[in-house]
């Protein structure tokens, strides 16, 4: 979501003249658009700020922009700490930069539509913005806002832009992307008028909220030739307790019950879990292994939980840092197993891949698959799969 956020700034920079260059030290502007969902992200952004005043220094008309979530939370902060940073703008400014620029006085009026050269043949497209659900952990909609669908012939109109500038694959994007709704029209009803648009080989989305996967929707991924085989599903924790705590608004029964509709339509499916949840009990994690172990993950993004001020898990008394990384480095080693599991499976089977690079494309299930020879990026590929290694497929 940040990298088609970042690449709506900079059509709005390029409608300005400006052009993306190769370094930093060639750079007039340099834009940070930042992530504040874990502490670690937050901290990074600030230092790069740090860093920048030396760059800044060097010529004095070079012009910095922080935007995004983190300039959403500390943007007076920012501002106060970081003097020399020309302009703070949140996340909640995304859809207004234009103006933010033009009112700058930084740069002139918007003088043409603005083009970037795409390097890549899968597209991302925004659906909505914001979040609504209020997981007691998460920040995201204290900076970003409340979640708001975007008008429905508007996102089909940016995709289907998108595929006559030569795009292969569509990534359909929102915090909880499959609760789209605009008067009326549903995220099923989204991906039927999307999977007809002429020049589409794939479709693909991101990020699901477990409490909107419904039969419907799991019926067009299984049987839509178009839609990819594969989908990223949040879990959390595998505790019915936790997951009450969390406010996440299922049961382990529940997710489960969503992984097996999904499995029965031939879906793989990775996810998201937290570990060290503050009341995450030897029980509760326990439950957590034995979930990962009944659903098999294709694989799985594990992380330490991170406290956001601002959240009301923020005030809840932390478990020892040695504890959670132990049940983390658990964890991984279980999903790392099945992530070699999931591959080793594709061994021996006929794959439809996507090139991405020459050597390197992925499969309709999310499968990074290497060829012996080089392919042109954006074709797509026929090929039998020899071998698995880890987490990548020889062809």
């Amino acid at each position: 979501m940040n990298t088609a956020d970042s690449a709506e700034m900079m059509l709005a920079l390029a409608a300005r003249g400006c052009i993306l260059c190769g370094s930093q030290e060639e750079a007039d502007i340099v834009l940070i658009n930042t992530c504040t969902i874990r502490e670690h992200a937050e901290h990074k952004s600030l230092s790069l700020l740090g860093r920048l005043r030396r760059w800044k220094n060097e010529k004095p008309n070079r012009i910095i922009i922080y935007t995004g979530c983190a300039a959403q939370r500390l943007g007076k902060t920012v501002q106060k700490k970081f003097p020399y940073v020309d302009i703070v703008s949140g996340a909640k400014e995304i859809d207004k930069f234009d103006e933010v620029l033009t009112s700058s006085g930084l740069f002139g009026a918007k003088a043409s539509a603005g083009t970037l050269k795409e390097n890549s043949p899968i597209a991302l497209v925004n659906i909505m913005r914001g979040c609504s659900c209020k997981c007691s952990y998460c920040i995201v909609p204290y900076v970003r806002g409340e979640a708001v669908s975007l008008p429905f012939e508007e996102v089909l109109s940016n995709i289907n832009t998108k595929l006559e500038n030569g795009a292969k694959e569509i990534v359909l994007l929102g915090q909880t992307v499959n609760a789209y709704n605009y008067k009326g029209k549903t995220f099923a009803d989204l991906l039927r008028q999307a999977l007809k648009l002429s020049g589409l080989d794939r479709l693909r989305y991101l990020s699901p909220h477990p409490l909107f996967i419904t039969p419907e929707v799991a019926d067009i991924m299984a049987t839509e030739d178009k839609m990819s085989k594969h989908l990223h599903l949040p879990m959390q924790s595998g505790s019915s307790k936790v997951l009450k705590e969390m406010k996440r608004g299922y049961t382990r029964e529940d997710f489960i019950s969503k992984i097996k509709l999904l499995k029965q339509g031939g879906i793989w499916v990775s996810t998201d879990i937290i570990v060290g949840y503050p009341t995450e009990t030897e029980e509760d994690f326990s439950q957590t292994l034995s979930i990962v172990e009944e659903c098999a993950f294709s694989g799985a993004y594990c992380f330490k939980f991170s406290p956001r001020f601002g959240t009301p898990a923020f005030s809840l008394k932390q478990l020892p840092l040695n504890l959670v990384e132990k049940r983390l480095d658990i964890l991984l080693n279980k999903v790392k197993e099945q992530a070699k599991a999931a591959y080793k499976a594709q061994q021996g089977t006929c794959q439809r891949v996507l090139m991405e690079t020459p050597f390197n494309g992925r499969t309709m299930s999310n499968f990074w698959v290497k060829t012996a020879a080089p392919h042109k990026v954006g074709e797509i590929i026929e090929t039998v799969v020899k071998q698995a290694q880890d987490s990548i497929l020889l062809a």
